[in-house]
């Protein structure tokens, strides 16, 4: 299992990248969810890595 926290803001960033967010169930700075780890998860991680931080949840 992954924690992502969205540690800077969506102003400012193009439409792709904000309905990635979403998608990751990210809605505020600051907000935090955890989400399987899987190569879809990753992927999407992967087009937003500057604006969310992400740590591995050990034995999730």
């Amino acid at each position: 299992m992954l924690r992502i926290k969205q540690i800077r803001s969506s102003i400012g960033r193009n439409k792709k990248k904000k309905r990635t967010l979403s998608a990751l169930g990210l809605k505020h700075l600051n907000d935090t969810v955890i989400q399987p780890d899987n190569p879809a998860i990753r992927g999407m991680l992967r087009k937003v890595s500057e604006i969310v931080k992400v740590e591995e949840i050990p034995g999730g």
